[in-house]
């Protein structure tokens, strides 16, 4: 179907926004000029469908009954193999469910994706399946990955297995509640502000953030370039190194991932001990004024300190930056995700890497149409986003990437007197989930207040892992593990080493006796 070019009334309202008039004469010209500029995109669409993928016809999935899925964790449940082999073979997987896997429907949390089903697999869908996982289904997630807990899917709220009336925490939901009742081994997640760490620190189980450009992003959707993250979430800190082991690595179809990129070997890793290895304790982390609990910065401050008994050297250090991290991130993210999520349909422009043209026609079309059904936090963060690009020309978000450098420079400089830096990864537990009738201002404040502590470290790019760390109230708190760039094998290390030092973690009191033996491996 080719291209149909403007009217002359159409190129005139384009100018009008724009702030032009244009004469009749110059109407004419410049309609004339577009539709010849057109005939180009009707040479690219026909060029296209001979590399365009074809449909995958042979993935049968299925919708989740209510009766089995209680948590309302799953979105759509598939029974896809890998390799015989490997290093993930007996493994089963939830993907979540903002990325792509062919043939299966992806909603990401959003009626703006819905009935849109994938032409290709993400790379990490790929390299699982070759490394034997069997891919068990697609786990549902916030709308348009825009919230810290649960309570924004178009699906209604994914309850935390501690207690079904609390949040499991955002934006990748429901993968950390599948992984903490064993329903999966492992799980994949996107983090842009805190989505694999939140909800893995609220339901129990371990979740590690990469270093920005380990892993690579290709095939999920995007929210803001330079915040996009895929990671593992797991039962415990081994089975987090075996499954990034798998997905790290250049693609070379994700320019967020820098050339010369070096994989170690993370599971080796693990045997090493900390002997001499410092741990700095972040205090700015610690007694957030209005969201830090009390019972969470003792239990954390306490996991820290255990980590002497296996020879690590454990200070306190104070980063007043930490605090102004989360202020920078609120404006790359609101900013960045108005021109690239809403503005440029999800992919935006002026990156060199594979885009998914199905989607973003989809996407763009949808998000004209159903606009309105967006959760209370995508409406705030794009009208705000809105309101800067027309008011304030979008310059606050180039002061906020200016001072990130510095912020990151703040952060490098306290790892290279420690070995890594920790602090609690959320400052409380589990909130109550919010009531469907809250006001709006609650329902968003509920979504964001988790990410204080955890999107500074997204907008830097540092490696941070959360593991279990204790109870309070009879709800998880996690420790926030955090490294240097692309140095995850060490936050793998302390964490490990920290597991065995904790011993066994409790399960939730919602997995019965015969998921109990399958979780974990």
């Amino acid at each position: 179907m080719n291209v149909i070019p403007p009217k002359a009334d159409q190129v005139a309202a384009i100018a009008a926004s724009f702030g032009m008039r244009l004469t009749e004469r110059e109407l004419d010209a410049y309609t004339e000029l577009v539709g010849g500029f057109l005939g180009s995109y009707d040479v690219v669409a026909e060029l296209y469908r001979d590399i365009e993928p074809t449909a995958v016809e042979d993935r049968r999935f299925t919708w989740p009954a209510e009766d089995e899925n209680a948590l309302n964790a799953w979105y759509v449940r598939t029974e896809i193999e890998g390799a015989s082999d490997g290093p993930l073979q007996g493994y089963r997987v939830a993907v979540k469910d903002n990325t792509s896997v062919a043939g299966v429907p992806m909603m990401n949390g959003s009626h703006t994706l819905e009935g849109f089903v994938p032409r290709r697999d993400a790379t990490v869908v790929t390299r699982l399946l070759e490394a034997g996982a069997t891919i068990a289904g697609k786990a549902v997630c916030e709308d348009l990955c825009f919230s810290g807990t649960s309570h924004t899917g178009v699906g209604g709220p994914v309850r935390n297995p501690w207690d079904p009336t609390r949040t499991s925490g955002g934006s990748s939901s429901g993968s950390a509640a599948l992984v903490a009742t064993g329903e999966v081994e492992v799980a994949t997640a996107a983090d842009q502000g805190g989505s694999v760490r939140i909800p893995a620190c609220f339901t129990g189980v371990v979740g590690h953030k990469p270093t920005f450009g380990l892993v690579p992003y290709t095939g999920v959707f995007p929210i803001e370039m330079t915040l996009d993250e895929v990671g593992p979430i797991a039962h415990d800190v081994t089975d987090i190194a075996r499954m990034l082991q798998v997905i790290a690595g250049r693609d070379g179809l994700d320019p967020r991932q820098p050339d010369g990129l070096e994989v170690p070997d993370f599971e080796v890793a693990l045997d090493q001990d900390i002997v001499g290895l410092r741990v700095g304790l972040i205090a700015e982390g610690f007694e957030y004024p209005g969201l830090s609990d009390d019972g969470v910065d003792e239990v954390v401050r306490a996991a820290a300190e255990s980590l002497g008994a296996a020879g690590a050297e454990v200070a306190d250090i104070e980063l007043p930056w930490h605090r102004h991290g989360l202020h920078l991130w609120n404006v790359i993210a609101t900013d960045g995700a108005t021109i690239q999520m809403i503005d440029g349909n999800a992919y935006g422009h002026n990156w060199d890497g594979l885009y998914d043209p199905e989607l973003i026609a989809y996407y763009g079309q949808k998000r004209r149409e159903v606009a309105g059904e967006w959760s209370p936090t995508v409406k705030a963060a794009s009208f705000t986003g809105r309101w800067s690009i027309e008011k304030l020309y979008s310059s606050h978000y180039a002061m906020a990437r200016n001072l990130n450098f510095e912020l990151r420079r703040r952060y490098d400089d306290a790892l290279k007197e420690f070995d890594v830096l920790v602090l609690p990864t959320v400052p409380m537990i589990a909130p109550k989930l919010v009531d469907p009738e809250a006001p709006i201002q609650e329902s968003v404040i509920r979504a964001l207040e988790t990410v204080a502590n955890t999107a500074p470290f997204s907008a830097t790019g540092h490696p941070a892992l959360t593991v279990p760390a204790g109870m309070v109230d009879g709800m998880p708190v996690g420790m926030m593990i955090v490294g240097r760039r692309f140095d995850d094998a060490t936050c793998l290390r302390i964490g490990r080493s920290y597991e065995q030092i904790r011993g066994e973690f409790p399960l939730p009191p919602s997995v019965d006796s015969a998921a109990r033996q399958g979780v974990g491996r």
